[in-house]
């Protein structure tokens, strides 16, 4: 009786330390049941089915990437003297700005505000170009016009976007790609073209002014070299030439698209993920959680290129009003994003007001500034936007004189439909029970460090 004793008791601890594990594990316990095997797997942090990631060839920068190097670096192209390329889009910060500032500051003086913040030029070459899609066009090789496009957009049913039912919503008929906050820009050529010419930005005036020290530039030798000597004959051709160079430039380093997160690491199996980065993985991709894979595709395509944690498509999601833009100081000014002030083309598409590209998530944990107007600092702040925008918008947004709590105080009132509040989780109501506790907002962070490039698989040598 005794040893029938003993034997029940081992047994009734053993199912207690399973019960246990598996109520402490990061897999939801359904997912034991129906996939025991990859579960534990999961449970220990590792990738129960590996892939082999197709990543861009590396090959010696060719001489136009090369010059293009030179220009992204030179700061004489600016009326002060003082700005290049570099300057808002640091190496060594992930070729985001080096500081906190919501928008970095340029002009002759390096005293005027931006009125956006300035994102990441990683991975940039991945990006589709603008379009209002899916393609309607059919078998029509007839490019559709981009407001007839919109006008088939806004009578379109629309999926709701979550984590699992990526296919249906990559169906809807929204704004998509695009270079910019708004899209506005279909190459890195023109985006380029933006920053040296903007009065706010490096300022360089007009293409004579800007071809005329690109003349005098100490690298001018290879403009000769890979184009000839009568290419100073021609300005516009001068510049242009310049700017290829530099997209040359982001295009062969591979430090502008290295896919060596530890995630990426993860997905090949050279990598276990530690369990808060795996609990932060689970909600990520929870519907009923964070439901961030929702908008940023965390799996690799079919043809195993690495995903870049961005479905492309633009979002209305109301983000507060940021009292640190100059420009928010004129009560009347409004930022639209697709419909302007900057985009001229879809200004008379009142049902996009509002909306703003969706950016990789790809080393988003080592920027200063999040969201189009630079209005959060760190990963909390805006995961608790998602948590607490609708549930509690007291913890999010200013309040009046009355005490009333001015939601959504960056749009004007008539584009508040256009704000997302049907995709999990922005579909919560004031005072229901917010999606995340603190320590899952935790976690998903954790998670969202694993996508920082870098990372040294262990028994391979850094750059391998």
């Amino acid at each position: 009786m005794r040893i029938l004793a003993g034997l029940a008791l081992v047994v009734a601890l053993g199912v207690c330390s399973v019960t246990v594990f598996l109520l402490q594990s990061p897999v939801p316990v359904a997912d034991w049941f129906s996939n025991p095997a990859a579960s534990f797997q999961l449970a220990q942090g590792e990738n129960p089915n590996p892939v082999t990631l197709v990543r861009p060839d590396v090959q010696p920068l060719s001489a136009m990437a090369l010059l293009g190097q030179q220009i992204f670096n030179d700061s004489s192209l600016s009326s002060s003297g003082r700005l290049s390329c570099a300057s808002c889009h640091s190496a060594q910060n992930s070729y985001a700005p080096a500081n906190g500032l919501a928008a970095q500051y340029g002009g002759p003086t390096v005293s005027i505000q931006g009125a956006r913040a300035v994102p990441s030029l990683m991975y940039l070459a991945q990006q589709p170009n603008f379009y209002i899609g899916p393609d309607i066009s059919g078998d029509n090789d007839t490019p559709v016009a981009l407001p007839q496009l919109a006008a088939a957009g806004s009578n379109a049913a629309r999926a709701t976007k979550t984590a699992q039912s990526t296919a249906q919503s990559a169906a809807n008929i929204v704004p998509e790609g695009g270079l910019f906050w708004d899209g506005r820009a279909n190459t890195l050529q023109s985006q380029a073209m933006g920053p040296l010419l903007s009065p706010f930005e490096m300022d360089g005036g007009t293409i004579a002014r800007v071809s005329a020290k690109l003349q005098a530039a100490p690298y001018a030798g290879s403009f000769t070299q890979l184009f000839g000597p009568t290419i100073f004959k021609t300005p516009d051709l001068l510049v242009s030439e310049a700017l290829f160079a530099v997209v040359r430039y982001e295009v062969e380093d591979p430090s502008f698209h290295p896919y060596s997160s530890k995630y990426d690491a993860w997905l090949e199996g050279k990598a276990r993920l530690s369990q808060a980065e795996m609990r932060g993985y689970v909600l990520f991709n929870d519907p009923n959680k964070g439901d961030c894979a929702a908008c940023h595709l965390g799996q690799p395509t079919v043809d195993g290129q690495p995903p870049l944690f961005t479905d492309h498509q633009f979002e209305a999601l109301g983000a507060p009003r940021n009292p640190d833009l100059a420009v928010n100081k004129d009560p009347n000014y409004y930022d639209l994003g697709i419909c302007g002030p900057y985009r001229k083309d879809l200004a008379n598409q009142a049902q996009y007001c509002g909306m703003f590209l969706t950016p990789t998530l790809r080393n988003t944990a080592t920027r200063q500034v999040f969201f189009h107007n630079g209005v959060f600092h760190t990963l909390q702040q805006v995961l608790d936007f998602y948590n607490f925008r609708d549930t509690d918008p007291g913890k999010i947004y200013p309040k009046r004189a009355d005490g009333q709590v001015r939601k959504f105080d960056d749009l004007p009132q008539k584009y508040l439909a256009n704000i997302d509040n049907t995709d999990p989780p922005l579909d919560r109501t004031l005072g229901q029970k917010p999606a995340l506790s603190r320590g899952e907002e935790e976690d998903i962070i954790a998670f969202i460090k694993a996508l920082t490039d870098g990372y040294t698989p262990k028994g391979e040598k850094p750059g391998a």
